[in-house]
């Protein structure tokens, strides 16, 4: 297990915790798109929240789930991922 989150690791936590498939090339592409433009709503970006914290057995940053865009949510977390390791 690494310490940062990829983006393809955060479109398979889309997919599993929302049921909403993007491919981890368009996430790339346009990872400065808020997330409703991919079909993530605020309950389902918790829902990836929680899924890292069960992972990685450590709290994240309390505005991860407040995230706009992937871009805002893999700076967050990889921040405290780093900070933490």
């Amino acid at each position: 297990m690494s310490d940062r989150i990829t983006v393809e690791e955060l479109a398979g936590l889309m997919k599993k915790s929302a049921g909403v498939t993007v491919a981890p090339e368009e996430l790339q592409r346009r990872n400065d798109s808020g997330f409703d433009a991919f079909g993530i709503d605020s309950l389902a970006l918790l829902g990836i929240v929680g899924e890292l914290e069960n992972r990685y057995g450590t709290p994240m940053p309390p505005d991860a789930e407040k995230s706009k865009s992937p871009e805002q949510f893999l700076e967050l977390v990889n921040s405290a991922l780093l900070a933490g390791a």
